[in-house]
């Protein structure tokens, strides 16, 4: 017999193979069993995010948030959403609200620190990747945009020292597109 937690694997698994059409009614069913889970509500947005439909994203991200107000992926999701849609000042909210609820998250502090980036806001941004990077020293993402950091604050000192680090990573990694929030 299919369960929630069944149905929300599947739906998990196939939103991670690239396959979130078919996650989606997935999640829909465990939904209909446990209308009140918030992870359900924050896989089915995640699921959703991924074919474009931010509008039944935010809601299925909302919904979450009403159930369980400190769940700090939900934040970040609906951030990134705002950040894709560039409404900067709510995307600022949501990573702050993620923060606050999860500090120790890398990827929230690279999110925030690409949206001071992007509004021009170096110092910040800065702070932003040094805090991603402390968190997780191998954080390919954070440390390119904390070397492209530096380079605008023209401390190409510290920038080269960034350089070496994605050097050193560079070859087990592969090619990557960083400076987007993920």
């Amino acid at each position: 017999m299919e369960t929630a937690n069944f149905l929300n694997d599947s739906g998990i698994a196939l939103t991670e193979a690239n396959r979130p059409y078919e996650a989606i009614p997935l999640f829909r069913k465990a939904l209909s069993m446990e209308p009140e889970n918030p992870l359900l509500w924050l896989n089915l947005g995640i699921a959703q995010q991924r074919t474009g439909d931010y509008i039944e994203a935010i809601e299925s991200f909302k919904r979450a948030l009403a159930i369980e107000g400190d769940l700090a992926d939900a934040w970040l999701s609906l951030g990134l959403i705002y950040y894709e849609t560039e409404d900067l000042g709510q995307a600022e909210d949501c990573y702050q609200a993620a923060l606050s609820h999860n500090d120790q998250d890398p990827k929230t502090w690279n999110n925030l620190g690409v949206l001071y980036f992007t509004g021009g806001v170096y110092e910040e941004a800065r702070r932003c990747f040094e805090e991603a990077v402390s968190l997780s020293p191998h954080y390919y993402d954070a440390l390119f945009n904390l070397r492209d950091t530096c380079r605008e604050l023209k401390d190409y000192r510290a920038a080269a020292e960034f350089e070496r680090a994605l050097s050193g990573l560079n070859a087990a990694r592969g090619s990557t597109h960083p400076g987007v929030p993920e």
